[in-house]
């Protein structure tokens, strides 16, 4: 049966999608470009300050905005961290659970109608020793926007099934 890494191949000229590379074909050095981008907008911002309760005037007060260096509300951290980590999980989508994130860094703004990018490079990885059947891998994942700044970047390790150790058999799934 022949797969590619987007389906499995479960019967004659029938593939099912699936998402993530499997641990055993991260190495560290590897560098995933995750696409497609998404272009994040003023509205939205709106709403996840309402819904998180962010009450700083710099994300939803255009007036209080347009006085102050950057001139126009800025995209609440949060919410440009969320949707460049949900660009990632297309690639690491076999992952059983994040571990944690580390070295958090916020390098320029975000504004409603910035299109966000993400990438990540394989930092590291190795067998769980307390969790057969999982591996660790840790990646430095930056965001970018469409002019190719970085505006985010930050490490994260996280658990992956190995091979066949899937909560679910691809053929049947």
């Amino acid at each position: 049966m022949h797969s590619f890494y987007s389906h499995v191949k479960i019967g004659d000229n029938v593939y099912r999608e699936r998402n993530g590379v499997d641990y055993e074909d991260l190495e560290p050095g590897m560098v995933f470009q995750h696409r497609p981008g998404r272009t994040v907008y003023q509205s939205e911002n709106a709403l996840h300050c309402m819904q998180t309760l962010n009450q700083a005037a710099i994300h939803f007060d255009e007036i209080y905005a347009s006085r102050t260096e950057f001139g126009k509300p800025l995209v609440v951290t949060t919410l440009s961290l969320g949707i460049v980590i949900a660009m990632t999980t297309k690639t690491f989508g076999r992952v059983a659970a994040n571990l944690g994130m580390t070295d958090i860094r916020m390098l320029s703004p975000v504004f409603g109608g910035d299109t966000l990018y993400s990438e990540s490079e394989v930092l590291d990885k190795r067998p769980s020793k307390s969790r057969p059947g999982n591996g660790l891998v840790t990646v430095k994942t930056r965001g970018t926007n469409q002019h190719g700044t970085v505006f985010c970047e930050f490490t994260r390790t996280f658990l992956v099934y190995l091979r066949g150790h899937e909560p679910y058999d691809d053929a049947a799934y």
